[in-house]
This record gives C-alpha cells, sequence and structure tokens, in this order.
C-alpha cells in the first residue's frame, strides 16, 4: 500500500483491532501496514485498502487531547462513500456488511440522481454509503445488475 491518493480518511474508533476484523469483513479491506500501541492493546495507526483506497485508523487516545474522538453512536459527522462498478455490487455490499454488524441505515435502492445507492452504520458509528451508477457504459457490455 504505496499510492495514497491526495486525501485520505483517518478514522477513529473505540476498538481498533474489532474495527479492522469488522472491515475486513463486511468491506473486503485488505489490511496492511498495522502498529499497536505499547500497551499491546490499542491500535497507533493502520493502513486498510478498501475499494481501491486507502483508509487510516487509529484507537481514541484520551492520554492525548487531539480532538480526535470515535463518533457517538447515533451521529457521524462525516460519510465515507464507496463507488462500485455495477449496481448489483451495492446490494451484495450493503448486505454484507450488515451481516458483520452493521445497520442499514437505508437499503440499497434506485435513486433519483441515477444510481443505485444504500447507506450503513458500521459498529463504530461510521455512515458507510455504497453506490453505482445505474446506466451501462460501452465497457460494461454484459450489463449485470
Amino acid at each position: 500500500m504505496s499510492k495514497y491518493a491526495k486525501l485520505t480518511p483517518h478514522l477513529t474508533v473505540s476498538n481498533g483491532l474489532e474495527a479492522i476484523k469488522f472491515y475486513e469483513e463486511a468491506f473486503d479491506a485488505d489490511v496492511g501496514n498495522v502498529m499497536m500501541a505499547e500497551d499491546g492493546k490499542r491500535v497507533m495507526h493502520a493502513e486498510l485498502e478498501v475499494n481501491d483506497a486507502i483508509l487510516f485508523l487509529c484507537d481514541h487516545f484520551p492520554e492525548y487531547d487531539q480532538g480526535m474522538l470515535p463518533p457517538a453512536k447515533g451521529g457521524a459527522s462525516v460519510t465515507i462513500h464507496m463507488e462500485v462498478k455495477r449496481p448489483k455490487h451495492v446490494d451484495a455490499m450493503i448486505a454484507q456488511a450488515a451481516v458483520n454488524g452493521a445497520e442499514i441505515t437505508m437499503p440499497a435502492q434506485d435513486v433519483f440522481w441515477g444510481a443505485r445507492y444504500g447507506r450503513v452504520r458500521d459498529p463504530f458509528g461510521h455512515v458507510w454509503s455504497v453506490g453505482a451508477p445505474l446506466k451501462r457504459t460501452d465497457k460494461d457490455k454484459d450489463g449485470d445488475r
């Protein structure tokens, strides 16, 4: 995982190892570098690749008040959007996240802007949206939904 986008989300969670496991199972994340804190229990820094993008993750460290707090259950300040290739992948990703403990906040559906779209809140309070264009492109001739 050596290529970073110009903007990389960095999530703060309450249980980093559990979060990493959830993102692996729910969103097919590939785990790269994981650095543990000296206590051996908390994640100081982790890099995950999700849908060909990099995501940073760390546990909350109250002893270092840097304003990085995990979101309160029921609220989030940001939504992480994952664009997938086909509409059927939206349904599959939403279902996979739910099976692994995410709460579906918007079931996958065709929306007015011409996409298949849905949202979940992960067990750590972060909101994820998943979408795919409904129209086929010349590159997508098989047209599987």
